[in-house]
Protein backbone atom coordinates (compact mmCIF):
# COMPACT_ATOMS: atom_id res chain seq x y z
CA UNK A 1 0.00 0.00 0.00
CA UNK A 2 1.21 3.12 -0.75
CA UNK A 3 1.97 6.12 1.29
CA UNK A 4 -1.08 8.95 1.34
CA UNK A 5 0.55 12.29 0.04
CA UNK A 6 -1.86 14.57 -0.63
CA UNK A 7 -2.44 16.94 2.02
CA UNK A 8 -6.11 17.60 1.16
CA UNK A 9 -6.57 14.08 1.54
CA UNK A 10 -4.72 13.79 4.75
CA UNK A 11 -7.48 16.14 6.04
CA UNK A 12 -10.23 14.40 4.43
CA UNK A 13 -9.47 11.45 5.92
CA UNK A 14 -8.96 12.72 9.38
CA UNK A 15 -12.30 14.71 9.26
CA UNK A 16 -14.54 11.45 8.35
CA UNK A 17 -12.52 10.06 11.06
CA UNK A 18 -13.62 12.27 13.67
CA UNK A 19 -17.42 12.54 11.94
CA UNK A 20 -17.04 8.32 12.32
CA UNK A 21 -16.32 8.56 15.69
CA UNK A 22 -18.76 11.53 16.36
CA UNK A 23 -21.67 9.41 15.10
CA UNK A 24 -20.90 5.99 16.79
CA UNK A 25 -20.85 7.87 20.04
CA UNK A 26 -23.72 9.50 19.35
CA UNK A 27 -25.47 6.27 18.30
CA UNK A 28 -24.20 4.58 21.32
CA UNK A 29 -25.75 6.85 23.94
CA UNK A 30 -29.21 6.89 22.09
CA UNK A 31 -29.09 3.28 22.07
CA UNK A 32 -28.62 3.21 26.13
CA UNK A 33 -29.18 7.16 27.24
CA UNK A 34 -27.62 6.94 30.72
CA UNK A 35 -24.41 8.72 32.48
CA UNK A 36 -22.88 5.58 32.69
CA UNK A 37 -22.78 5.13 29.60
CA UNK A 38 -21.25 8.61 28.43
CA UNK A 39 -18.24 8.22 31.25
CA UNK A 40 -17.13 4.74 30.06
CA UNK A 41 -17.40 5.79 26.36
CA UNK A 42 -15.42 9.04 27.22
CA UNK A 43 -13.24 6.35 29.07
CA UNK A 44 -12.37 4.18 26.27
CA UNK A 45 -11.67 6.84 23.95
CA UNK A 46 -9.24 8.30 26.10
CA UNK A 47 -8.03 5.28 27.06
CA UNK A 48 -7.38 4.33 23.18
CA UNK A 49 -5.85 7.56 22.74
CA UNK A 50 -3.56 6.78 25.36
CA UNK A 51 -2.28 3.39 24.00
CA UNK A 52 -2.10 4.80 20.47
CA UNK A 53 0.28 7.89 21.41
CA UNK A 54 2.06 5.20 23.50
CA UNK A 55 2.80 2.71 20.38
CA UNK A 56 4.05 5.22 18.35
CA UNK A 57 5.31 8.12 20.17
CA UNK A 58 6.17 7.16 23.45
CA UNK A 59 8.49 4.30 22.21
CA UNK A 60 9.79 5.53 18.86
CA UNK A 61 11.32 8.85 21.03
CA UNK A 62 11.58 7.30 24.56
CA UNK A 63 11.93 3.73 24.20
CA UNK A 64 13.51 2.86 20.31
CA UNK A 65 14.42 5.66 19.17
CA UNK A 66 15.93 3.65 15.44
CA UNK A 67 12.70 1.87 15.05
CA UNK A 68 9.83 3.86 12.54
CA UNK A 69 6.51 2.07 12.15
CA UNK A 70 3.98 2.21 9.49
CA UNK A 71 0.97 1.15 11.59
CA UNK A 72 -0.10 -0.90 14.41
CA UNK A 73 0.73 -4.12 12.76
CA UNK A 74 4.15 -3.03 12.61
CA UNK A 75 3.82 -1.99 16.13
CA UNK A 76 2.40 -5.66 17.02
CA UNK A 77 5.78 -7.34 15.20
CA UNK A 78 8.29 -4.78 17.00
CA UNK A 79 6.94 -6.46 20.30
CA UNK A 80 7.16 -9.83 18.96
CA UNK A 81 10.43 -9.68 17.54
CA UNK A 82 11.43 -7.77 20.83
CA UNK A 83 10.09 -10.22 23.09
CA UNK A 84 12.15 -12.92 21.10
CA UNK A 85 15.11 -11.49 21.32
CA UNK A 86 14.81 -10.82 24.89
CA UNK A 87 14.38 -14.19 25.67
CA UNK A 88 17.25 -15.42 23.56
CA UNK A 89 19.43 -13.24 25.53
CA UNK A 90 18.40 -15.03 29.11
Amino acid sequence: MRDLTSERAIHVKAALFLVLGALSSVLLILDNPRASTVVLLAVSVWAFARAYYYAFYVIEHYVDDRFRYSGLGSFIRYLVQRRRSQRSDQ
